[in-house]
């Protein structure tokens, strides 16, 4: 198998990512054009808008068929957007409230995280603060009965379960569930209410000194929730920071800009913006930043975009820290939205941003959209320590505010350039991977283990030191997955032996203790950590 298949497996949440969370960095001040017919999308005030009318109109009264103009019209608003630039995109009406959602950072639900295991809805976890922790919902409870009606067993979906889990807040839902140990369904009416959606993944002390944090969007209390992190690791010795933006596709102009103002001095440049029928706006830092001065690295990586790009770029050309990772996506244009009386809007692209050394981080689109999204799997093969990719003949060189040399062209250049790691790539490892083989022994194995492995350890950190014990754990897992259509294969299981144990230890820890158990396994093995840990160890 050739090293570009490898990856297949992993691209496309990738692009999805990449294509429609990244557009959400417009500033967060929605627009309505949809109040008068001066701002309507077809308003017949010239001859093309009045061919565009007359087309619709042609249809609906002439055309052989009956035909849904309303659809009809949605498909071409998102065909002429698509002609513009690939982060301009028309967002329906039934899709609106969703997106809306995970960038204001809330729902109105029960607050769980669930999965459909055999045919069955399984509580991965009771959100923090949300009225199903409350009443004492667990991690492994099935959910077999929703408003009296059986739910297990009838090939639910995962879109049909939160259709009846989520609903307005104050309204309730009674549910019943099986427990292991409890010989009688458990019966919670739940009072829904509005559940947090968390930007930050996960917060620990890497050391005695070195703190780390993980953002996965940016979006309405993403600066909050970085402070609350930074404050608890301050408290606890940092000294110096590991930022993450991996796969981060981005967000909100603003969070960003109020995050970057952390780290920076007074009156630096983050980030400036500029469009055709926009005039320059600069954003500089202001004197509130509490984190300044001490040693700072950010991992970026190809799926880390738009607004995390905004912070990778301010403090490379600031000189504040080191960036290190993969080339960043290249997504340098700003959107705004703009909502229509239907409940459908455009986010369009009315700016785009540079960096304090007027870097436009923008990839070209001048090729299509393909060669656009093409261009990041040459990313992912390139092995080259200078990191000269696909783009290396384009690039233009910048000044960094102490006079370094960074590049343009496309994204944001690392200073630390870490490659893909293929060492443990086996077919065996993407069977399992892609087959949910993990996941579904990971869940099983704490259901029947859990309070076995929380007396035996008293937090994560023990958890994942245990080797003796990953390589029982591994044991039982390759017997598991013989049964479940994956055949035994010393050689490649030999291979990929660290993997999967990291893999399984860490699906456990998330099972366990959630998602900082789950990061600090990851990260032990992670050479994009290890690059991280070495150059701070310098300082």
């Amino acid at each position: 198998m050739n090293k570009q298949s490898r990856l297949v497996v992993f691209m496309p949440i990738l692009l999805a990512i990449a294509t429609i969370f990244g557009v959400f960095i417009g500033k967060n001040l929605p627009s309505s054009v949809g109040g008068s017919k001066k701002n309507s999308l077809f308003y017949s005030g010239g001859s093309q808008n009045d061919k565009i009318n007359q087309i619709l109109s042609l249809i609906e009264e002439e055309y052989v068929d009956t035909v849904n103009t309303d659809n009809l019209t949605d498909e071409a608003i998102a065909a002429l957007l698509e002609q513009l630039d690939p982060h301009s995109a028309y967002i329906p009406p039934v899709d609106l409230q969703g997106v809306n959602e995970d960038m204001e950072g809330k729902f109105d639900g029960i607050g769980v995280e669930f999965n459909i295991v055999n045919d069955t809805i399984v509580v991965v976890a009771a959100i923090s603060g949300g009225p199903s922790e409350a009443l004492g919902i667990r991690s492994g409870d099935r959910i077999v009965k929703i408003d009296g009606k059986g739910v297990a067993g009838i090939k639910i979906k995962n879109e049909d379960v939160i259709k009846k889990l989520r609903g307005k807040k104050g309204t309730k839902v009674t549910v019943e569930i099986a427990r292991r140990g409890s010989k009688d369904l458990i019966t919670y009416t739940i009072t829904r209410d509005q559940i947090p959606l968390y930007s930050m993944d996960a917060c620990y002390m890497v050391n005695d000194e070195i703190g780390y944090i993980k953002l996965n969007r940016f979006a309405e209390k993403t600066y909050e929730e970085y402070m609350d992190a930074f404050k608890k690791l301050k408290d606890m010795g940092m000294s110096k920071m590991i930022l993450d933006l991996r796969g981060n596709p981005g967000g909100y102009l603003n969070v960003a800009i109020s995050l970057a103002d952390e780290f920076l001095k007074k009156k630096d440049m983050i980030v400036y913006t500029k469009g055709r029928a926009r005039d320059r706006e600069d954003f500089r830092a202001t004197s509130t930043g509490e984190f300044e001065d001490q040693p700072l690295v950010i991992l970026i990586d190809e799926g880390s975009a738009s607004a995390s790009e905004i912070m990778a770029g301010a403090m490379q050309d600031n000189d504040r820290g080191a960036i290190i990772g993969r080339r960043s996506f290249g997504k340098g244009l700003v959107q705004e939205q703009f909502e229509f009386k239907d409940g459908s809007a455009i986010r369009l692209t009315v700016a785009r941003y540079y960096t304090a050394s007027n870097r436009c981080i923008q990839r070209s689109y001048a090729e299509g959209t393909d060669k656009y999204y093409e261009d990041i799997y040459a990313e992912l093969l390139n092995k080259d320590p200078n990191h000269k990719g696909s783009l290396g003949d384009t690039l233009h060189k910048f000044k960094t505010k102490g006079g370094r040399t960074v590049y343009g062209g496309g994204g944001i250049m690392p200073d630390i350039y870490v490659p893909v790691d293929t060492s443990g790539y086996t077919k065996y490892f993407s069977d399992v991977i892609s087959k949910g083989i993990t996941y579904d022994f990971c869940f099983e194995y704490t259901d029947v283990n859990r309070s076995n492995l929380t007396k035996k350890y008293k937090d994560y950190r023990v958890f994942g030191q245990d080797l003796a014990q990953a390589d029982k754990i591994l044991g039982e897992f390759v017997d598991y997955a013989a049964k479940h259509g994956v055949s035994k294969n010393e050689g490649e299981i030999r291979k990929s032996r660290l993997w999967l144990i990291n893999r399984l230890q860490s699906l456990i820890a998330r099972n366990l203790w959630k998602n900082e158990g789950f990061y600090y396994i990851v990260n032990k093995d992670d050479p994009f950590m290890h690059a991280a840990l070495k150059h701070l160890n310098k300082k």
